[in-house]
């Protein structure tokens, strides 16, 4: 818990700075561009704050003071706030820069964010809106996991192997697999069932390996880094397609069709929905969404054998004993 919280707030304190900074600059286009960047990077942490805490200290600028936490409401009213900057003031998206910030990836991104407070009509709005933007296509699933030149991704980041040591890849394969690695997360046979032999994502998505599972989406191993998703337009169709409820099918099968799959037809609101899940979760299996799609449609418990306590995280011990303004989650 420690090394997650204190990730995000030093990834914090380095936007709040620049922030600071561009603040004693003179009025530009760039200095605009470059503060929607930092708006977009300030909502994005704090977008993965709240859905693993709930309220967290919100901090406009860096300080010294024991700070408490702002309430879920106020960190979510928080987030849109940075990312209305973004859409306004980031850089126009311009084709295949993807490994660049765009005020069409904050739209993305305040999307997703729309969606997860249960505000569906304005994230549909949102998603068609980069769906039908020009930019971007359903393209081959291969290119997004293989840093093959796409028109799916929207914002991805991209360490070279000289800036980053971070290799996610290794937490996916064995050692004994020709890319070696820790391999800490291992797929269960569930999740390698849910792919048809028809499904384009499949090979691309898990693979066996002398008897064992592994997700395949993150090749480089220890030898190098792999780009990481950020936001991206498969993403959008299938937050459409929940988001309209029944009347998003067709945004659902479009998606269907470009991975290789039929057409599905589900009788009423609760099977559709059921079929966006398994959508989502097959589409974006690796990309650090699951946890969070069953906590914020409250299946997380169920599904995942939790206790009610568990779908928000502990605040970490050292940050409660060093500021005693901070309060625990319920329960820990």
């Amino acid at each position: 818990m420690s090394a997650a919280w204190n990730g995000y707030y030093s990834s914090l304190y380095q936007v709040n700075n620049l922030l600071e900074t561009l603040g004693r600059m003179q009025p530009s286009a760039r200095k605009s561009q470059i503060e929607g960047i930092a708006h977009f990077f300030r909502g994005m942490i704090y977008y993965n704050l709240v859905t693993r805490w709930g309220g967290v200290p919100v901090l406009e600028q860096n300080t010294n003071a024991k700070v408490g936490r702002n309430s879920e409401a106020e960190t979510w009213a928080f987030i849109e706030k940075e990312l209305d900057i973004a859409i306004a003031q980031a850089p126009a998206y311009a084709t295949g820069q993807y490994y660049q910030v765009s005020d069409i990836a904050a739209k993305a991104l305040m999307a997703r964010v729309k969606l997860a407070q249960g505000k569906k009509s304005e994230a549909a709005t949102l998603a068609e809106e980069v769906i039908e933007s020009g930019s971007f296509a359903l393209d081959g699933f291969e290119k997004i996991f293989r840093a093959t030149a796409n028109t799916e991704e929207i914002f991805s980041f991209k360490n070279l192997t000289i800036e980053s040591s971070i290799r996610v890849s290794t937490l996916f394969y064995t050692y004994a697999h020709a890319v070696k690695g820790s391999y800490v997360y291992r797929p269960t046979q569930e999740t390698m069932d849910m792919f048809t032999a028809d499904d384009k994502r499949a090979p691309i998505s898990v693979e066996t390996f002398q008897g064992l599972r592994v997700i395949n989406k993150y090749p480089s191993g220890q030898s190098g880094t792999d780009p990481i998703i950020i936001v991206r337009l498969g993403e959008m169709y299938l937050i459409s397609a929940e988001a309209q409820g029944l009347a998003g099918l067709g945004r659902l099968n479009e998606l269907r069709a470009a991975r290789g799959l039929d057409p599905v037809n589900p009788a009423g609101e609760t099977a559709y929905q059921d079929a966006v899940a398994l959508e989502r979760r097959k589409e974006l299996l690796g990309e650090g969404h699951r946890w969070y799609d069953l906590v914020r449609t409250g299946k997380a418990v169920d599904a995942l054998g939790l206790m009610e306590r568990e779908v928000k995280y502990p605040l970490p011990m050292n940050e409660i004993a060093l500021n005693g303004n901070l309060k625990q989650n319920d329960d820990y």
